[in-house]
């Protein structure tokens, strides 16, 4: 071996060592910013809808919240809304390896909750954009759309992959479905984020389309799932570089997105608390 082999050699081991450190500084920040959304769902949400309160919905401005007299549509949104914590959770659970190894069973359980309640979001959502309006412009509506067929074709895929134990493959689907299911999330925590890191509200109007409103509808989907994919990139390359260049893009990615949490907490949720 060569004197010039030890240092690549130890770079890489380094730069492997890196890009686990960025991965997992990633999902921690990302479990505290699902934690506080499903809190929110809850106090808000779940309390009204428990006391049958349902006008109260609209205590938070909302597109379509609670009609009167539209029962399918005050249904679906209540099962929309109240399912989005179920299935934010049932996601973090499946991305937690020593719960997976420890609790297989457990696993497979949360996984297949996970995609069944995902599908019935994604229909639920394409549902409401077309038959109840739900949204603030064609951009948003398309964007909607978009994310409910990455969704259930996701889906299908880990589905797949799952029965035919192709557990790689699995694994990688079942990431790429938590990111686009994630996209109601990364959505406002976008929105916030852009909003503290520039101090006021840059190229965002109130029909949401403006051109940061139509990056940051479609991008909180396609950027995580961006990054996700070079993520995967980053973990097959035996190229340190590489490594080093995709850990740097998610602690940066990480910032970002623990901004957002920040002001979505202060701005968007804890307000109506």
């Amino acid at each position: 071996m060569s004197s010039n082999e030890i240092p690549a050699r130890e770079a890489g081991v380094d730069a492997r060592s890196v890009l686990r450190w960025a991965a997992s500084t990633w999902f921690a920040v990302a479990v505290a910013g699902q934690a506080a959304f499903i809190y929110f769902i809850l106090a808000f949400y779940g309390t009204r809808t428990a006391s049958g309160r349902f006008a109260a919905w609209n205590d938070k401005p909302l597109i379509t919240g609670y009609v009167q007299g539209d029962h399918t549509g005050n249904a679906m949104f209540a099962a929309h809304v109240l399912l989005a914590a179920v299935v934010t959770l049932a996601g973090l659970a499946q991305l937690v390896p020593p719960l997976r190894r420890a609790a297989p069973g457990l696993h497979r359980w949360t996984g297949r909750t996970f995609l069944v309640v995902a599908c019935f979001l994604a229909l639920g959502g394409a549902w409401m954009a077309i038959a109840r309006g739900s949204y603030l412009s064609v951009i948003s509506a398309v964007a909607i759309l978009l994310d409910a067929a990455l969704i259930l074709t996701f889906a299908v895929l880990a589905w797949r992959a799952a029965l035919a134990r192709r557990f790689d493959q699995h694994r990688r689907w079942a990431m790429r479905t938590f990111m686009v299911v994630s996209g109601v999330w990364f959505l406002r925590v976008g929105l916030m984020g852009w909003i503290v890191v520039n101090g006021r509200p840059i190229g965002m109007t109130k029909r949401m389309d403006g051109p940061a409103d139509i990056v940051l509808t479609f991008g909180s989907y396609l950027i995580p799932l961006a990054i996700l994919e070079l993520y995967f990139a980053a973990e097959r390359s035996s190229r340190p570089a590489l490594k080093l260049a995709v850990s740097t893009l998610i602690f940066a990615s990480t910032a970002y997105v623990a901004a957002g949490i920040y002001g979505a907490i202060v701005m968007m949720w804890g307000p109506y608390l």
